[in-house]
């Protein structure tokens, strides 16, 4: 019952700050959709930055999770990796004001630290797996890496007024990689040209 309640708040929170964004969505109004008691939403989540952050890396392990599934049990190390950055990358296009929320809370230092929170260490651990499969020397490292540029290509995508396209930055990522342009879900049918000379370079 606590798992299932935990759950539907922050189900309820994702759809409600897509809607409405963060400023836009209160506790009661996350209680109200989740259709439970506003008390359990403060009794689950200590304030609603947290309760914010533990509903977006849930929507990102589950989105992660989800996309690969769709390849096939013999996909390769590359082709789940690939698999596993557009599907991060993509939050930033589908859900781009849980994801902008969600950035400017954790970069935000007047609003508290980053937690790794149960959410994010589900999420933690699939990354971790993708590229000890991969090949990096040291998994938890690389994690880290990886994990600073997914963030830094989704505030790319999302920055207003100077945003990037999706496809140099996923480029720049699969180059660092060696990830085929055509594994995944490419955002256009060839590698932009910038990063195919880098990669020969």
């Amino acid at each position: 019952m606590r798992r299932r309640s935990r759950r539907r708040i922050m189900r309820a929170t994702v759809e409600l700050v897509d809607q409405r964004g963060y400023a836009g969505t209160t506790l009661g109004d996350i209680a109200e959709h989740a259709g439970l008691a506003r008390g359990l939403v403060s009794y689950y989540f200590d304030g609603k930055r947290l309760l914010m952050q533990s509903a977006t890396h849930r929507l990102m392990h589950l989105e992660l999770a989800a996309a690969l599934a769709e390849l096939p049990a013999d996909a390769s190390p590359e082709a789940r990796l690939a698999q596993a950055i557009d599907a991060v990358l993509g939050l930033a296009l589908n859900h781009p004001r849980v994801m902008r929320s969600h950035l400017a809370l954790i970069l935000d230092p007047d609003v508290g630290a980053f937690v790794q929170d149960p959410e994010q260490q589900q999420l933690g651990a699939i990354l971790r797996g993708l590229l000890a499969d991969w090949g990096a020397p040291d998994p938890i490292a690389e994690h880290a890496v990886l994990r600073s540029a997914l963030m830094g290509g989704c505030i790319g995508v999302l920055l207003p007024g100077a945003s990037t396209p999706l496809a140099p930055i996923r480029a720049d990522l699969f180059a660092r990689y060696g990830l085929a342009w055509q594994l995944g879900v490419p955002p256009q049918p060839e590698r932009p040209e910038r990063a195919e000379q880098s990669t020969r370079a």
